[in-house]
């Protein structure tokens, strides 16, 4: 008897113990998931927070490139423009514009108008899988830079509060809409449209803003001869020009890698490496093709042009900076470093004054880019490509000419003749970034 309980006994406490040990081995299973998840949030979250900080200090690189093509008369101005537009952009981007852009699209062309105070402490998204914060200032940054595209464009004869309040528009709501329509789910998405980084939805977007203001306000005075010719307006500063183009291309690497919105996996981490490399590649393509084409149709050397021949070829690439071979991502830079070389000549026919020389970098590289999608991406239909290109370029230019032609009629857009002789930083702002160099400028 006594051998018998002994023996119900230890089978009780086997039965107990491999109860024990599957028990352990669910929760283990269970704590692996639940690591496994954090493990994604945090390095999803960390993606957004350096991809944001990178585009983020391209801010910087639009300011530098810009006080560095215009003259030194007005380099104060263009300093300023630039800090008061990221500003702006970051708080008409946290009262409306993410909300707008984000909440309740649902395959249509607008999200919500409702504020946006708060950020969730943890979680954000259909999954939770990053942070709300982190995402907010990611795309906020990219707002920001939209407006830059705008700033450098109309520079040395705009008004600084008018252009300010088509700032407040263009970050707060008209970005925010058109936004919507692919990356807030809208119908672009649902119809199809890729533009992975942004080739049209910023820079085209920033672009085509870019045109209208510099049509309606009309070009520098004596920038265009009556006998047609075209007369140099040398920018201030190159080497700040040549720093600020490689600030550019460093937060690049942030704009294109940090639009994969994902780093919790080994396939995520690879992509973005790849998209790194395809965004370096593509840059020094730009550069190089237009090297060569001013060699060969010119004789001589631009180096403003070699500077936007980078920029083209970033902007590209934007677009679809994950599918191309290496060789096809040099190829997609080297056409936009092309398209600059090219389109700036034309512009000056036809008396469009671009100071910076934005409209070719990012409404036409963008465009092209957009397009060459095609090229690489097998789900791309060209189709759709070209009609998402045509609703934000119908869009922005009409809102855009809407704005500036209801502010020239109203407040005014731009200074007299005799503040824009005598530049903008003693007329608009008081203070002189070269104050040494004050007399005899041009």
């Amino acid at each position: 008897m006594k051998k018998t309980l002994k023996k119900g006994a230890a089978l009780t406490a086997i039965s107990v113990a491999l109860a024990s040990l599957t028990t352990a081995g669910f929760a283990q299973e269970a704590s692996t998931a639940d690591v496994a998840k954090e493990t994604a949030y945090i390095f999803n979250t960390l993606l957004f927070l350096i991809g944001g900080f990178l585009v983020m200090f391209m801010a910087a690189g639009f300011a530098m490139l810009e006080a560095g093509l215009v003259r030194s008369k007005n380099v104060s101005m263009q300093c300023l423009k630039n800090i008061s537009l990221y500003s702006v952009a970051g708080v008409m981007y946290w009262l409306v514009g993410y909300n707008l852009m984000y909440t309740n699209v649902d395959g249509g062309f607008i999200g919500s108008f409702s504020f946006n105070y708060l950020f969730d402490a943890v979680g954000s998204g259909a999954d939770g899988s990053y942070s709300t914060a982190s995402d907010w200032f990611f795309q906020m940054a990219f707002v920001a830079a939209t407006a830059s595209i705008v700033s450098g464009t109309i520079a040395e004869r705009i008004k600084f509060w008018p252009f300010i309040i088509f700032t407040v528009i263009l970050t707060g709501i008209m970005y925010p809409i058109s936004g919507s329509w692919k990356w807030g789910a809208g119908f672009l998405g649902a119809a199809g449209f890729n533009d992975f980084a942004g080739s049209t939805i910023v820079h085209s977007v920033g672009g085509w803003a870019a045109l209208t203001g510099a049509i309606i306000l009309g070009a520098r005075k004596g920038k265009y001869g009556e006998d047609g010719r075209v007369v140099p307006m040398v920018g201030s500063n190159i080497p700040l020009a040549t720093l600020g183009t490689f600030i550019l291309w460093l937060g690049w690497f942030g704009f294109n890698g940090a639009s994969q919105l994902a780093m919790g996996t080994i396939g995520d981490v690879s992509d973005v490496s790849r998209i790194f490399a395809n965004t370096n590649l593509a840059a020094a393509g730009g550069t190089i093709v237009s090297l060569i084409i001013m060699q060969f149709t010119y004789g001589k050397l631009d180096v403003t042009m070699a500077l936007n021949g980078a920029l083209a070829g970033l902007v590209s690439i934007t677009a679809e900076p994950l599918t191309p071979s290496p060789a096809m991502a040099i190829l997609i830079g080297g056409v936009g470093g092309a398209i600059v070389v090219f389109a700036v000549p034309l512009l000056d026919k036809f008396k469009i004054d671009d100071v910076v020389g934005a409209i070719p970098v990012h409404l036409l590289a963008g465009i092209w880019g957009t397009v060459a999608v095609v090229l690489t991406n097998d789900s791309a239909s060209l189709l759709a490509q070209l009609y998402g290109i045509a609703a934000y370029g119908v869009f922005t230019v009409i809102c855009s000419a809407a704005i500036w032609y209801a502010l020239k009629v109203t407040i005014g857009i731009r200074v007299s003749e005799e503040e824009e002789a005598g530049g903008l930083d003693r007329s608009e702002v008081g203070v002189e970034a070269y104050p040494e160099f004050a007399f005899g400028r041009s």
